[in-house]
């Protein structure tokens, strides 16, 4: 397809599949910021979803499912199904995260948002217009990606601050990197999708849930490391 096609048609192409991209990545995190407010903001919202370990990890799960669900079927359903599971899962993001909103303080929160967005954004910018492929990234993140979350799940029984400081600026350089990979993979994806298309606003939801995920997590360490506790 790239070689049917002008250097300018490319350019234009990409950046109008990178802006639905990021139009959809911004409303989801819109609904989760909205709803951890709402939710940090209840009473009643807290008590029910942190007086009952049970509740908590039958939300975790339900996301982990959506998000599975959503990943593996998303050809099989319609683009309007995929886009309500992606809203739903970052409104179910936004209850589980508002615990964050209760632990640190709100100019701290601010702060690292805006630290996040910034790192996030140029790690974008890089993919997006970096002449380097990043293919290579890929097996590498995601392989150093289970093993931070196998560490991290192990580290819940050890309990070792050291060790969760290591994984804290580990998680960062992976989600980091991923943010630039995912970028690039997208712009690639963009020449070999019809945006207007069903497959094309399919693609759009599976991009932003990517950069959804990489933002949230990063955002998630940042704050570990510049946050301040109540």
């Amino acid at each position: 397809m790239q070689a049917q096609l002008t250097a300018q048609q490319v350019h234009t192409i990409q950046a109008s599949f990178i802006h639905k991209v990021y139009a959809w990545m911004c409303l989801a995190l819109t609904v989760t910021g909205f709803i951890a407010f709402r939710t940090a903001g209840s009473e009643a919202m807290v008590n029910l979803v942190y007086s009952n370990g049970m509740v908590l990890w039958g939300l975790i799960l339900v996301e982990l499912g959506l998000v599975v669900w959503l990943s593996s079927a998303i050809q099989r359903m319609s683009s309007n199904m995929a886009i309500g599971l992606f809203l739903l899962y970052s409104a179910l993001n936004g209850v589980t995260l508002s615990i964050l909103l209760l632990v640190y303080t709100a100019a701290s929160i601010a702060s690292t948002f805006f630290i996040t967005a910034g790192t996030f954004g140029a790690m974008s910018i890089y993919g997006y217009f970096t002449k380097r492929d990043l293919t290579s990234w890929g097996n590498l993140l995601f392989m150093a990606l289970i093993g931070f979350l196998i560490a991290s799940v192990v580290n819940l029984f050890l309990q070792s601050e050291g060790f969760y400081w290591i994984l804290t600026y580990l998680g960062v350089l992976i989600f980091v990197g991923l943010t630039a990979y995912d970028t690039q993979k997208i712009k690639q994806m963009s020449l070999e999708l019809d945006a207007d298309s069903e497959e094309g606003r399919k693609g759009a939801i599976m991009g932003a849930l990517a950069l959804y995920l990489d933002f949230i997590n990063l955002f998630i360490l940042l704050l570990r490391i510049f946050g301040n506790r109540r």
